[in-house]
């Protein structure tokens, strides 16, 4: 173990990590978002909307995240799309973990009693108050933890996009191999900071759990 070579590293290695977390908020943002809209379309009563909610999952669900990225990255250009590799990180590792969370979003809000949603209604509620107000609040609690796992996922896919040239953590690793050629250290390094990372992340999503629990 050269620690002296770790030391003088680090530095470098926790400015890739914060690469690495704004590359995680905004991919997570963007998730979501499309999460959101994907679960709209998977239960909306129009067959169509349905049908696009499906083809959505289907599609980024279906097919490697790392193919996702070389087609937005690689192949946009040809159909006018020019991405840099960052912009094209996050909108790529985005719209792939939005399909997960989509069917995450889903899974909570079916798995509520529709008793639940018919009362609302039978109290004069319409379809959209009865959703907001009865079924979503408790598909909340149903679906922080599973949002949870698709996050600290997302943390580790970030990874992916060294493959890009982002230079976030693992690209960071392999650059300093290639001058070093000492690839248990850095990588190393880049483990255990993808390990505080979503250790911090598990540490909010189980405060988020139980808060939302106790009310």
């Amino acid at each position: 173990m050269d620690y002296a070579l770790m030391q003088r590293v680090f530095p470098f290695f926790l400015d890739a990590a914060w690469i690495t977390i704004l590359l995680s908020v905004l991919t997570a943002l963007l998730g979501v978002t499309c999460a959101i809209l994907g679960t709209a379309a998977r239960l909306s009563r129009f067959p169509l909307l349905r049908f696009l909610g499906a083809a959505y999952v289907s599609l980024f669900r279906g097919t490697p995240a790392l193919i996702q990225l070389f087609i937005l990255y690689f192949g946009g250009p040809q159909i006018g799309i020019q991405l840099d590799a960052f912009e094209a990180g996050v909108i790529g590792l985005g719209v792939n973990v939005g399909a997960y969370m989509t069917e995450t979003m889903r899974g909570a809000i079916i798995s509520v009693d529709k008793g639940q949603g018919e009362a609302a209604r039978t109290l004069g509620m319409s379809k959209w108050q009865a959703m907001r107000n009865v079924v979503l609040p408790q598909a909340m609690r149903l679906m922080i933890r599973p949002l949870g796992v698709n996050l600290n996922t997302l943390i580790k896919s970030t990874a992916l996009v060294a493959a890009i040239s982002v230079v976030e953590l693992t690209y960071t690793a392999q650059r300093y191999i290639g001058s070093t050629y000492k690839p248990f250290e850095m990588f190393l390094i880049a483990g255990l900071l993808y390990m505080i990372i979503i250790y911090v992340v598990g540490l909010a999503v189980t405060w988020a759990d139980r808060k939302a629990r106790l009310n």
